[in-house]
């Protein structure tokens, strides 16, 4: 009977265990920087963690440009219990390349997300920058076809402006636009190096303007980059004059200065984060997949711009219902299994009441029982001791005048009782007369006039009295400290206690403690 509940409580455990048998992972992301391209990335992931067959927890960091934070972000994303690591690596240095080795080494698959690096990761997913830089140069190619270059005293100029070389979109961009300019004849090709940054790129445009030889085309490795350039020309009064393209083709940046003709194009640098999570989720669940992903895009000119910006929002705002539906239904789902968990305690705590109700039952009715034979032995021994042996039996309840007890005053029952009563009470500081003779079951003045008439002191002498001698005790028996003491036998301060200590035997606590 006493195991039933805990098979109960075992059955139900179990029970609310089978609730989701699909299996869930957790993928951290360590963003390298910041920017409308990355937080696009960041939303398609975000939307597809229900997308699949295995719902997907996302986990996003972001470094900011700083390649120490990335590092230890990546770290610390390791150390969180993620099943898989996306990274996309600020810059191919010993720091990334360690961190993300020593994720490798801890069992976590690692992919590479837009920039690749020299470390051993499980796969790599991005936008194909060499067939980027391939496409835009052969873009620029077509514009210069168009371009009535008859009459013209020199080549036209093209300049490059790039990204960080350090990095593999930078390296990979300018291979392929260096590879479409090779089979220009007549055109002057000028690559120049910057840091991704919108003011460099201003700088870079602004001395090419002022060097006497105003490039006809610029062509930027990202749209924020042609911004820099766009203001150049702005404040050196050559707009129109020079042509600017970009990378990255996102609404409200390089779509929408391609629409204002700030640019005569920019390349659509694809995102596509759900395909990462699906070979992220490939990965994990042991199917095949390809080391090397590379994602195609597009070039975006002033006579498709419209149609691409229109489509390109609707599937931002796509994305953004998504996660807003998939954060909503989380929420729902929290609260179902909250409610679920309710339901379920409150199934074990009947079930135990009514196991209870019955074990009560059970126990009452052996102990009847077991009250009844009791009674049945009971007049047996009385009809036995009656019928067969009465005079030695009523001997043992006979009681000589030596067993009987010492009659007491009614005083010493007093001093007795109020005795006890405060060694009960003593520890209480702020212990009144009144609380005294209610447990006496006297008034303040009944109480007073009893214990002045039989011990000659006024009831708050006989407290006091009382507790100094309970202290004596303590100091001579114990280990405590005069304060521990003080406090233990009721005075407000260990400097009164020792005070009333000195009065009443003529030493203070330590002397006696020392001797």
């Amino acid at each position: 009977m006493r195991y039933i509940p805990i098979y109960i409580i075992l059955f139900l455990a179990l029970f609310s265990s089978c609730g989701n048998g699909s299996q869930s992972y957790k993928i951290g992301v360590s963003q390298c920087s910041k920017g409308s391209w990355r937080d696009k990335v960041n939303q398609e992931m975000l939307a597809a963690q229900h997308l699949y067959e295995c719902d997907v927890e996302v986990s996003i960091a972001n470094a900011y440009d700083d390649t120490e934070l990335q590092a230890r972000q990546i770290d610390s994303l390791a150390q969180t219990g993620i099943d898989l690591l996306v990274v996309a690596p600020n810059v191919d240095t010993e720091p990334i390349i360690q961190a993300i080795e020593r994720t490798e080494k801890a069992g976590i698959p690692v992919i590479c997300f837009d920039r690749k690096i020299h470390a051993d990761y499980t796969a790599s997913i991005g936008g194909n920058n060499v067939e980027a830089g391939l496409i835009v140069g052969q873009y620029v190619a077509s514009i210069l076809r168009g371009e009535k270059l008859e009459g013209r005293d020199e080549n036209p100029l093209v300049v490059e402006i790039t990204g960080d070389m350090s990095s593999t979109p930078a390296q990979e961009r300018h291979q392929g636009f260096a590879q479409a300019m090779e089979g220009l004849q007549h055109v002057d090709y000028q690559c120049i190096q910057s840091d991704w940054s919108s003011d460099e790129a201003c700088r870079i445009a602004t001395e090419q303007i002022k060097s006497g030889r105003m490039p006809d085309i610029i062509f930027c490795h990202n749209d924020g980059m042609a911004t820099g350039v766009y203001k150049a020309v702005v404040e050196q009064n050559v707009e129109g004059q020079i042509k600017i393209l970009g990378i990255d083709g996102m609404p409200g940046e390089g779509l929408e200065y391609v629409h204002f003709g700030h640019q005569v194009g920019t390349y659509v640098y694809p995102t596509h984060g759900e395909k990462i999570i699906r070979l992220a989720l490939d990965i994990l669940t042991g199917k095949p997949y390809e080391r090397e992903n590379p994602l195609l895009g597009f070039v975006v000119t002033p006579e498709n711009v419209d149609l691409v910006t229109m489509e390109s929002v609707e599937l931002i705002n796509q994305n953004h219902n998504l996660v807003t539906i998939q954060d909503k239904l989380e929420e729902y789902f929290g609260l179902y299994n909250t409610q679920r968990k309710v339901i379920i305690g409150s199934i074990v705590t009947i079930v135990l009441l009514m196991v209870a109700v019955v074990g009560i039952l059970v126990a009452y009715l052996q102990t009847r029982r077991a009250i009844r034979k009791r009674q049945a032995l009971n007049e047996e021994e009385t009809l036995l001791y009656t019928h067969v042996a009465p005079q030695p039996q009523r001997q043992l309840f006979e009681v000589t005048p030596d067993q009987l007890p010492v009659s007491r005053s009614q005083d010493e029952l007093f001093a007795e009782q109020l005795k006890e009563v405060i060694r009960q009470k003593m520890s209480n500081p702020s212990l009144k007369m009144d609380d005294l003779g209610e447990s006496m079951g006297l008034s303040r003045v009944q109480l007073y006039r009893r214990v002045k008439a039989i011990t000659g002191l006024t009831p708050v002498e006989l407290l006091r009295k009382m507790r100094l001698q309970e202290g004596y005790v303590l100091l001579c028996n114990t280990t405590k400290t005069v304060q521990e003491i003080a406090y233990e036998v009721g005075f407000g301060t260990p400097g009164y206690f020792s005070k009333c200590f000195k009065q009443e035997y003529g030493k203070y606590p330590m002397d006696l403690r020392e001797k």
